[in-house]
């Protein structure tokens, strides 16, 4: 079974994250057409991978699993090209322009599932890390905000993933089989990375224990036979077909084919060259380094710290950790703090509610060990909020050793982590779409991590110059590190480092923590390889966009405007949120200065 983009755009991970148009915001009548085109590609995403539409929101899909009783792969092929031609079809006829734009989106979405299934079908052995995806299954359905009634599906699902309902037949067994077929139809596929093997059997036991923990607490009925027999099939799955047939024929070399990593790059909305983005980010990496300097020097000067080379204050100022039992409280302190200057400065609008924080279950941390935002879902929404997940460490290893995290448990990471994930980031980010509404199109489809996490760093940005000299320290050192993603993930993707590397220059020059280290070379290599790069360059785009509207305005232009604005159009690529800064937001913002209204 291929790797679908419907999967990799609803449940980015995270790296996942997705969106839709909400029920509890009025549309207005373009985004109710726009959304009558966009079921197009919903009802083929819920008929491919029921789990992701049931993620969204998409209502009927609850019980449903995907099929891998056989290959769809051709089936899939001939459904997507037919949506195509329907949606080019009706753009012939649109004459909205916002529409069109939307029509646009879709089309792209439709066709870049097309390449990268292809490529992936052409070049790569199918592997099914089950563990992670059967957990993610039973984690978003037994969140918290789904309704109890939806939560009750779960059990169904559990009982056809373990073949205990007639028709179905364990999903371990058909993802062996579909993987074997695959092999043997072409035996030259390239075959799984070792390392991410060894990571997902490392990763299995925590996963099962964070599952059935998740169950047990959840006051559902009747899950434990459908869970005994998982865990069975699945232990079985890990130890006689992962271990035993797969990690033989594992590459020893992490490096993907050219095509599928440049794939990666658009799929993650990076429309450079991997040199290009190389040279971009070792320049801006030279002038963070300068920056931290200068402020790690006024930090040494005013604690009396000997050495003030940023790296040496930044490991003085770890040794601040906060007990676990104070963490919480600790950020709870500072997104009161961070909310206060957003309003003081008018920075962008906020909400009045209270945004959500908590820390992460061992489960959690093995299935994305980077702090995170959990989105809510958006189709059907009624009045439900992502939450910041704080994640504390790596699950144990092989040998039982546990990478623990320093780089976000003391005073000066808080600031910027808050910024990021919770306000003005995504938290805010994710609430202006489900207040205002969105078109699907714009939700969903146009999903990339450029557009998602670059707004997040340019909320880093806009904070930074509000908090005390220990956060911009780290405010400071948070960009090093997206900077340092963009030259480094390319660089070991085209071989010009070692993940060994990586990881060692992300501990010396970056200050990382060895866990932290860990989980971003294992990023770069096998978890989500070209997506970390997207921070960086969503980043450059956005405040590209953001200075071409203040020499258009100058004097005119107003900040807070300006970032209502830019949440206020959902995730459109950067070249239609330039258009719509430069010909709506710009022109609007001198009218009403002529006016007097600002």
């Amino acid at each position: 079974m291929s790797k679908s983009l419907w999967k990799k755009r609803a449940v980015i991970g995270a790296l996942t994250l997705a969106f839709a148009t909400l029920a509890c915001a009025a549309e207005q009548p373009w985004v109710t057409k726009s959304n009558d085109n966009a079921k197009l590609l919903l009802n083929l995403m819920a008929k491919y991978s029921p789990e992701s539409a049931s993620q969204l929101g998409v209502d009927g899909y609850d019980e449903r699993i995907t099929d891998m009783s056989h290959d769809l792969y051709d089936a899939s092929v001939k459904d997507t090209r037919t949506v195509v031609a329907e949606l080019q079809k009706r753009q012939k006829a649109e004459t909205d322009l916002k529409i069109r734009q939307d029509l646009d989106i879709l089309i792209g979405a439709a066709n870049d599932q097309l390449t990268s299934n292809a490529l992936q079908r052409k070049l790569m052995l199918p592997y099914q890390d089950l563990n992670q995806m059967l957990f993610g299954v039973v984690h978003q359905m037994l969140d918290p905000r789904i309704p109890k009634e939806r939560q009750k599906t779960l059990v169904v699902r559990l009982q056809k993933y373990a073949g205990l309902v007639k028709g179905y037949r364990p999903i371990t067994e058909l993802a062996v089989e579909r993987t074997l077929e695959r092999l043997k139809a072409n035996p030259k596929l390239i075959g799984p990375y070792k390392a991410e093997l060894m990571q997902s059997l490392d990763d299995g036991p925590t996963l099962l224990k964070g599952m059935k923990a998740e169950l047990e607490k959840s006051g559902l009925d009747g899950w434990q036979p459908a869970f005994a027999a998982l865990e069975k099939q699945l232990t079985a799955y890990n130890d006689n077909f992962v271990r035993k047939q797969l990690l033989p024929r594992a590459r020893a070399d992490h490096r993907l084919p050219p095509a599928i990593y440049a794939d990666n790059l658009h799929q993650f909305g990076v429309d450079i060259s991997p040199q290009e983005l190389i040279a971009k980010a070792l320049t801006s990496f030279s002038e963070i380094r300068n920056q931290m300097n200068i402020t790690a020097g006024l930090i040494a000067k005013e604690r009396n710290l000997p050495n003030a080379d940023y790296r040496v204050v930044m490991r003085e100022l770890k040794k601040q950790q906060i007990p676990q039992d104070n963490v919480m409280p600790l950020y709870q302190e500072r997104l009161s703090q961070i909310e206060s200057a957003v309003r003081a400065q008018k920075i962008v609008s906020l909400p009045e509610r209270k945004a959500v924080i908590r820390l992460a279950s061992p489960a959690e941390n093995a299935a994305q060990p980077a702090p995170h935002m959990n989105p809510p879902r958006l189709i059907g929404n009624t009045g439900e909020y992502g939450e910041f997940v704080l994640t504390t460490g790596m699950p144990p290893d092989a040998s039982g050793k546990t990478k623990v995290f320093d780089d976000f448990t003391h005073q000066a990471a808080s600031w910027t982590l808050i910024a990021h994930e919770a306000r003005p980031g995504h938290e805010l980010q994710f609430a202006k779409m489900i207040e205002a509404g969105v078109s699907t199109a714009r939700g969903v489809f146009a999903f990339n991590s450029v557009n998602v996490e670059g707004w997040a760093l340019y909320a880093e940005a806009e904070m930074q110059p509000y908090e005390p000299l220990d956060g911009q320290l780290f405010a400071l050192q948070a960009r090093m590190q997206r900077a340092a993603r963009a030259f480094l993930d390319p660089m070991v993707n085209l071989g010009e480092i070692s993940p060994e590397g990586v990881k060692s220059f992300l501990i010396d020059e970056v200050g990382l923590s060895e866990g932290m280290a860990t989980q971003e070379m294992q990023r770069y290599t096998f978890r989500a390889p070209g997506q970390a790069t997207s921070y960086f360059y969503g980043y450059q785009r956005l405040m590209e966009i953001r200075q071409a509207a203040e020499v258009a305005l100058r004097t005119r232009f107003d900040r807070q405007a300006f970032n209502d604005f830019v949440l206020s159009q959902g995730l459109v690529p950067p070249a239609v949120l330039r258009k719509a800064v430069m010909e709506e937001f710009v022109p609007a913002q001198g009218k009403l200065v002529s006016q007097g209204q600002h």
